[in-house]
């Protein structure tokens, strides 16, 4: 018998927990522990998953005087393309305000690790007490800039140590990456146990439906606006293409990425397309897109903004200017972190809750639609990397008389 695909497991898990959770509320605490394991089990991964990844990546980078021309244009529209998904996002979520007044029953108090001051935050990043801050989660920027630090300085040894410390981290990330799959794997019985007891507490079931579909709304509309007005006016007047066109051609790509969820196994589909159909040199593609694939998540970053502003939003925090700062500036590396895997997201916006001191229970609810945004913003992710791969391409020279 066929096995049934993650998605489905998880949409029957959605379905069985607001049933349970209507009907069954009194035995609610026959499966809600189900959840807080689940959450514990996220918790548990992710500083090591911050520390192997970051150092990981910027290990593989080089320098920036290896990288060149060619790396330096490719980091600086990844970042760009980032941090203008993550705005987009914030506008919109600030203009409907999706979890305002949302009766999600958080029972948790907000933490103290919310910084009212911009200055404060960028001091405290660096960290006084690096094994503080791992024992601490509303410390995880300063183990961010740990780890960018680190996998800096490893491109500035002797070859053998160079190659030793990378070799070490590269193995530490695949560990953790398997131990990552392996509790996603439980995720249908994390969103049974969170969804249940959420929808069990909940009094006006019809006002949360409300407000989780417009929380998705936003999201989506944020996709939208990001992959068919931001990223087409880069291609065209910076790129000098047809963005119509660059479309066609990577359809195929795009399919794969949006059905699989993720930008790793759509990779070889989008090197051939970018390669035959917009006619980029294998140079540039195979240098920008498996670059792409690892720290350009340009969906993912706008996913997180808005999952944690809607979080705060439904907790009655108002947040300040200096804290939606903050949060764009973790969500881009958090983004930057994340795996090119299905609803690696979801972890990374972990990160994103502790620094701005918001307990994980709100992530529940995030969870029961996860999936089905992690299909939308896989597919941004690959349509930026395309995009880039193009634009790059054609800074640097070429032709591509296919999408011109």
């Amino acid at each position: 018998m066929k096995k049934i695909q993650l998605h489905w497991q998880i949409l029957i898990a959605l379905v069985l927990a607001v049933l349970y959770g209507i009907f069954l509320p009194e035995y609610i605490g026959y499966v809600s522990w189900m959840g807080t394991v689940f959450l514990r089990a996220l918790k548990m991964i992710i500083i090591p998953l911050v520390l192997a990844s970051i150092i990981t990546g910027v290990a593989n980078m080089g320098s920036a005087e290896n990288l060149g021309r060619l790396g330096l244009k490719t980091m600086l529209y990844y970042i760009l393309t980032s941090t203008f998904a993550i705005v987009t996002g914030l506008i919109l979520v600030n203009i409907f305000k999706p979890g305002a007044g949302a009766d999600l029953n958080f029972t948790q108090e907000v933490g103290g690790h919310i910084d009212t001051s911009l200055g404060e935050i960028l001091i405290r990043i660096i960290p006084d007490n690096l094994f503080d801050a791992m024992s601490d989660n509303g410390q995880m920027l300063s183990i961010i800039f740990f780890a960018i630090l680190f996998g800096f300085f490893i491109t500035r040894v002797n070859e053998k140590s160079k190659r030793m410390l990378t070799d070490f981290f590269s193995a530490v990330f695949d560990v953790i990456m398997q131990l990552t799959m392996f509790i996603i794997k439980f995720t249908p019985l994390g969103i049974f146990g969170l969804v249940a007891e959420k929808v069990a507490e909940v009094d006006d079931l019809i006002g949360l439906m409300q407000s989780m579909g417009l929380y998705m709304l936003v999201v989506l509309t944020g996709l939208f606006l990001h992959a068919v007005i931001t990223l087409p006016l880069i291609t065209r007047f910076i790129g000098r293409v047809n963005p119509r066109k660059h479309f066609q051609a990577l359809r195929i790509p795009l399919i794969t990425a949006w059905s699989t969820s993720s930008s790793n196994a759509t990779l070889p589909l989008t090197i051939q397309a970018v390669e035959e159909n917009d006619g980029v040199s294998k140079k540039i593609a195979n240098f920008t897109l498996p670059l792409g694939a690892t720290i350009n998540m340009d969906g993912t970053a706008l996913y997180e903004c808005v999952a944690v502003m809607f979080i705060a939003q439904a907790y009655g925090m108002d947040m300040s200017v200096g804290q939606q700062v903050l949060i764009v500036v973790t969500a881009l590396l958090a983004s930057i972190g994340a795996a090119g895997i299905p609803m690696a997201g979801l972890v990374m916006i972990t990160i994103i809750l502790t620094v701005v001191g918001l307990p994980l229970e709100g992530v529940g609810l995030i969870l029961a639609v996860d999936r089905i945004l992690d299909m939308f913003r896989t597919a941004t992710n690959v349509w930026s990397d395309s995009c880039g791969a193009v634009v790059i391409a054609r800074t640097e020279g070429e032709v591509l008389e296919n999408i011109v």
